[in-house]
């Protein structure tokens, strides 16, 4: 401040201020404000005027308009809470007191520093009515929005076909395919560019209306069916298995293990004699003197394969060491086995379990919640020449980068599944496919909620492994539309793909369908909401030879969209539409494809559908050639 402190000076033109300073070093600041035409007209209709952020109100008091100053003192920052808590307790021509969050330190050397430091009341009406304006505009926008929101979801849970409107105005949390990621002149690349330029006038679907041909369409069971269910309710008259083939065997323990039925007279009948296969999908009911007592007496010299899913309660060290794993090599033709759901299984069980069959080919320790990374270690130490088949899901003790050397030093692993281990990260894939790329048939990653798997792990897998069958990646909320581009161009002999719960676009997932969907045979897009008709018609296009196919909770499907792809997918035999409650009849009373079992809607039994197409198989899939 230079001049005459007491002099007057008029920097606004709606303004005049007048400054004195006193001789203990305060500032007295004094004001009188008079209302310009804008300011009036804002208080008179201040909503069209005013502007402000819902969030955070920043109020910027600048004391240069009372000092005559060019940079700005200090600022005040406060939020909605404390503008609303503030403003209760005002009252007009009353001192406002507020705490300096930001000073500004370019003027720390200003011998007047010191006083406008002190400057922190201020008695100004304009204020008081400014503030009052900020707090009731925030409470009328506050409410505002909460009408809108609730509006919103309101409408979307009311008419599920407006679920496509909702996806698209919902911000896009995914960084979709950039053209610059694209390999130009790639399959995929030029599966993109007809999609984008496809004309879907041509997508017409007629529905039968005949009722004879309608009618046609009940399943009629086989014998073969109806055989083996009447044994399976007849179990306890059975007497023995004796010359039954394994296949059927399997398909009796079952449906008993379904009916939850499965007790120790049918347990006999299966470690009895001299059994190459024994397999139980459920084995809760078994009790542990039942387990210890036909499995001691079981000869196991030509056992091969070996599943006991879900017998956790039965099965510990102790059972196992007494029973089956015996002495060293005593399994010694055991190929495959299957302990998953054991819960009581420790480290110490499996690693004797590994010296008793060291020609283990396949092994299942899904669930096993106490296993940690030193037992799959030491498991695959000992089978390090043989070992083919390993899964290891949501085994949650387990760490993924500390039994990855172990892993890296097999010689024939084609089957890898880690599915819930939350430490699988991009480094783990790209190790285990730079080591088996050229090897693995099945690679699973659902559930790897640790947010490390990207793009990046899919672009090596599309890279190295060329003979990968089947690819389950669902539920990795990292992927963009860059991982169909990796898959699309590099695994073109997959099989089976579950994308389920994932944020691909219709355009990509048309795209892959494209150039790779004439070899599956298996295809899951469970609740992926960008499914629509670019997915339709490339499936109905592209994928002859589709036989399983779930479109759940695809709600921008409709019903000349699954009628056209029933009518073109010959060869499809089980379709999955659970929550897509927009499907109606027309779709389920007029397609033509008399072979297709549809389940989900309108309660269908599911069970009943799946017995024969989904019914559980032995964990040896690909290294069974081999024994």
């Amino acid at each position: 401040m230079e001049g005459d402190p007491d002099g007057e000076e008029t920097g606004s033109p709606s303004k005049s201020r007048r400054y004195s300073a006193q001789k203990k070093g305060k500032a007295k600041i004094e004001s009188r404000i008079d209302l310009t035409e804008e300011e009036t007209m804002q208080r008179k209709n201040p909503r069209n005027t005013w502007s402000w952020s819902p969030t955070v109100i920043e109020i910027e008091t600048r004391l240069e308009e009372i000092m005559g100053r060019k940079k700005p003192i200090f600022t005040l920052s406060l939020s909605p809470i404390e503008v609303e808590t503030d403003l209760a307790l005002m009252k007009p021509k009353s001192v406002l007191k507020h705490s300096v969050t930001e000073i500004n330190k370019s003027n720390s050397d200003d011998p007047d520093s010191n006083l406008e430091k002190e400057a922190t009341q201020i008695d100004d009406v304009g204020e008081f009515i400014r503030k009052q304006r900020i707090l009731r505009r925030f409470r009328e926008e506050r409410i505002r929005r909460g009408y809108e929101v609730a509006r919103e979801h309101a409408h979307r849970l009311a008419n599920p076909q407006d679920d496509k409107d909702f996806i698209s105005n919902k911000p896009e949390k995914k960084v979709m395919l950039k053209e610059d990621d694209v390999e130009l002149g790639g399959p995929f690349f030029e599966a993109m560019e007809m999609i984008k330029k496809r004309n879907s006038s041509g997508f017409k679907w007629v529905p039968v209306k005949d009722k004879v041909f309608n009618a046609l369409k009940c399943q009629v069971p086989s014998l073969l069916d109806l055989s083996l269910n009447v044994l399976a309710k007849n179990a306890e008259a059975i007497v023995s298995l004796e010359h039954v083939p394994d296949s059927l065997r399997h398909r009796i323990s079952q449906i008993i293990c379904d009916d939850r039925k499965m007790n120790a007279h049918f347990l006999k009948l299966l470690v009895s004699g001299f059994p190459t296969q024994i397999c139980l999908n459920d084995g809760s009911q078994l009790e542990i003197e039942d387990f210890k007592k036909f499995f001691g007496a079981c000869n196991a010299k030509y056992l091969t394969v070996l599943q006991l899913d879900r017998c956790g309660r039965s099965l510990t060290d102790d059972v196992l060491c007494d029973t089956l794993a015996r002495s060293t090599h005593s399994l010694p033709s055991l190929a495959t086995i299957s302990l998953a759901g054991a819960y009581r299984l420790t480290d110490n069980g499996l690693s004797i379990l590994a010296t008793s069959a060291p020609a283990l080919q396949s092994v299942n320790v899904g669930g096993c919640s106490l296993l940690t990374s030193a037992g799959i270690t030491a498991l695959v130490s000992c089978l390090e020449s043989t070992l083919r088949e390993l899964y290891t899901d949501h085994c949650e003790r387990v760490d993924a980068m500390v039994m990855l050397p172990a892993l890296k030093e097999l010689k024939y692993l084609e089957v890898l599944s880690v599915a819930g281990i939350d430490t699988v990260s991009d480094d783990f894939v790209i190790e285990i496919v730079k080591a088996h790329g050229t090897k693995l048939k099945e690679l699973v990653l659902a559930n790897c909620v640790c947010r490390q798997l990207t793009d990046r792990a899919l672009k090596f897998v599309g890279q190295k492994c060329s003979r990968l069958s089947a690819l389950d990646i669902s539920y990795l909320d990292n992927l963009t539309d860059s991982t169909m581009k990796y898959l699309a161009n590099g695994c073109r002999s997959a099989h089976s793909l579950k994308l389920c719960h994932n944020t691909f676009s219709d355009e990509a997932i048309a795209a892959f369908l494209e150039v790779s969907g004439d070899s599956l045979t298996e295809l899951s897009l469970n609740n992926v909401r960008g499914v629509g008709l670019n997915t339709a018609l490339s499936l109905a296009k592209c994928s002859r030879n589709l036989l399983i196919l779930d479109l759940s909770w695809c709600r921008r499907l409709t019903d000349d969209a699954l009628g056209f792809i029933v009518h073109n997918c010959l060869s499809l035999r089980l379709l999955k539409l659970f929550g897509c409650t927009q499907i109606t009849d027309v779709f389920l009373n007029g397609h033509s494809n008399l072979e297709v079992q549809i389940i989900g809607l309108k309660l269908t039994p599911v069970l009943k559908h799946l017995s024969v197409l989904e019914r559980q198989q032995a964990p040896l899939r690909y290294a069974i050639n081999f024994l």
